[in-house]
């Protein structure tokens, strides 16, 4: 343990002084300022970070009370901001629209996945596909399979959000159109729950799973146009119109854990449904995200979409492969809406729960 406390210890201060290389020339001042800072100059210019903070992201608050208890929390989290940016050097951490909410409001609003123990024992497992004739690279947006990014607002419900984003893929996939479905319907009307472990059902905004979703579509014969049935970020009673589906499942997997066989889901079967610990979210503002140190305990769901083969990575001293996932916190977050991960390590679980979903055609446009 000594050896490696002490092996953890000197990757810290390396990434720590170099951290500043990790940022490109383009990012944002402020977040260039604050990253690049020491501990002491964040302090001192941590009021002037507060107030581009607040004109940035619109944010106001009722009273003198919350405003002077914000600035704290800020100020934590640039300093929560400062340690990701050591512990995860490829990509840039610094100031988000998620800087002045505690890390425990942060995972209660924005977050939502029910995590699974253990994948039931009768759960449809998908086939072992060939994985010689891969692409370097690839990307379901740059073929029309991907709708733009949306924003579940402060409801837990990112599982609805990974569920549909899957679904439109595998949608496009069977119809040639890309139709953007409720997740307000999943919200207000999925309450399937998973056998195999206590307290996993589907709940709104205050949670679910992706598996679960699918199963619900399934059973109640598909999902409504976002436009039939928008989107409000609140629990609310079911207004499903079954004469108003666009889009049925026809069955889902479950994906293995192997990185070969999630690409070659990917590139056969359209975006995937995935899971994955979000610690490094709430402070990332671009880059691919590699931390040395990254809890398996997945709490978020988000979209897979495609891979690149290569990412800037200025520590490791050469280039890695990373995983493109799209996310549903807006395109004000992360690289418009999106989070890089790097392949080949399970980084923050993204590997350990992964879903395929196929699509029916329906006659209601």
């Amino acid at each position: 343990m000594d050896h490696l406390a002490s092996l953890l210890l000197l990757l810290f201060l390396l990434s720590s002084a170099l951290a500043s290389a990790a940022v490109p020339n383009d990012v944002d001042p402020l977040i260039q300022q604050v990253v690049s800072e020491s501990d002491d100059d964040q302090l001192l210019h941590a009021e002037r970070h507060f107030s581009s903070f607040k004109a940035t992201f619109g944010k106001t608050y009722a009273t003198q009370e919350e405003h002077d208890y914000r600035f704290g929390v800020f100020k934590a989290n640039l300093r929560r901001a400062k340690r990701h940016q050591a512990l995860d050097p490829t990509a840039v951490h610094g100031v988000t629209k998620f800087s002045d909410l505690t890390p425990k409001e942060f995972r209660r609003n924005f977050l939502g996945l029910k995590r699974r123990l253990r994948l039931p024992a009768d759960a449809n497992k998908a086939p072992i596909l060939p994985t010689g004739d891969l692409p370097a690279d690839f990307d379901w947006r740059d073929k029309g399979a991907v709708t733009p990014v949306k924003d579940q607002g402060s409801c837990g419900s990112c599982w609805a959000f990974s569920a549909t984003g899957a679904l439109e893929g595998a949608h496009y996939l069977e119809t040639g159109e890309l139709v953007s479905l409720s997740e307000q319907q999943l919200v207000d009307c999925d309450h399937e729950c998973d056998p195999e472990e206590y307290g996993s059902c589907d709940s709104g905004c205050s949670g679910g799973l992706m598996n679960n979703a699918f199963e619900y579509a399934l059973k109640a014969g598909g999902l409504e146009r976002e436009e039939d049935y928008p989107y409000t970020g609140t629990d609310d009673t079911c207004k499903f119109d079954k004469s108003k589906i666009v889009s049925s499942v026809s069955n889902f997997s479950v994906i293995s854990t192997d990185e070969d066989q999630i690409a070659a889901n990917l590139v056969n079967h359209g975006p995937l449904a995935v899971g994955i610990n979000a610690v490094f979210m709430q402070t990332y503002v671009g880059g691919v995200s590699c931390p040395y140190i990254c809890g398996k305990r997945i709490d978020h769901g988000v979209l897979l979409v495609g891979y690149g083969s290569s990412g800037f990575a200025p520590i490791r001293l050469k280039e890695k492969p990373y995983w493109i996932l799209k996310n549903s916190w807006g395109q004000s977050w992360g690289e418009q809406g999106y989070y890089k991960i790097c392949r080949g390590y399970n980084s923050c679980g993204v590997d350990s729960l992964v879903s395929t979903v196929a699509a029916l055609h329906t006659s209601n446009k």
